[in-house]
C-alpha cells in the first residue's frame, strides 16, 4: 500500500472516529438538555414553547460537543490524567464546564451585540447568575460523561466497547475479591 494510501485512509478513520465520538456527544447531552427543557417546562407551565425549549437543547447539544472535541484535541483538561479516574474524570469536566460557561457569556455578548447594544451595555446585560447555575448544571452533567470517557481512555476502546456493551461470559462474571 502507497503512503498516500494509508494517509488517506488514516484521515478517513479519524472523520469517522470523530463523527462517532460527535454523535456520541450530541445523544448523551441531548438528552439532558432535554430532559432540562421538559422540567423547566413543567415548572414554569410552558407547554406552548416546546418545540422552541428542545431545538435550543439540542443546538446547545451540538455546540457543546463540539466544544468538547475542540478542546480535547488542544488537550484541555489533561493535568490530572496520571492520578485516578475520580479526580481525572472530575476535574475534566470542572475545566469543560468552564469552557463552556465562557462560551455563553460569548454567546450572549455577540447576540446583544447584533441586536445594536455597544460593548459595555451587551456586556451589562448578561445576567452572569443564569449562566453560572447553567455551567453547574453542565458540570453535573459531564461528571459522569468525562468517567466514562476516562476509563475508555485508560482500558482502551474495545475494552471498553465490551463491558459496556456485551454480556458477560460465565467466567468473566466472577465478581473480583477486592473493591
Amino acid at each position: 500500500m502507497k503512503p498516500e494510501e494509508t494517509e488517506k485512509k488514516s484521515l478517513k478513520q479519524k472523520a469517522i472516529h470523530e463523527t462517532r465520538e460527535f454523535i456520541i456527544l450530541i445523544v448523551y447531552l441531548g438528552f439532558f438538555f432535554c430532559a432540562l427543557a421538559t422540567y423547566s417546562m413543567l415548572l414554569l407551565g410552558k407547554f406552548h414553547v416546546a418545540f422552541f425549549a428542545y431545538g435550543t437543547a439540542l443546538v446547545n447539544a451540538l455546540i457543546i460537543a463540539k466544544v468538547i472535541l475542540i478542546g480535547e484535541a488542544m488537550r484541555v483538561g489533561t493535568r490530572y490524567e496520571k492520578k485516578a479516574l475520580l479526580y481525572s474524570a472530575t476535574w475534566k469536566a470542572f475545566v469543560f464546564g468552564w469552557l463552556v460557561f465562557a462560551f455563553h457569556v460569548l454567546e450572549e455578548v455577540i447576540e446583544r451585540l447584533v441586536r445594536g447594544k455597544d460593548l459595555a451595555g451587551a456586556l451589562q446585560d448578561v445576567r452572569l447568575d443564569d449562566l453560572l447555575l447553567r455551567t453547574i448544571v453542565v458540570f453535573c452533567t459531564f461528571i459522569p460523561l468525562f468517567a466514562f470517557r476516562e476509563l475508555r481512555r485508560v482500558i482502551g476502546q474495545d475494552r471498553f466497547r465490551a463491558m459496556v456493551f456485551r454480556s458477560l461470559s460465565s467466567s468473566e462474571a466472577k465478581p473480583s475479591s477486592g473493591l
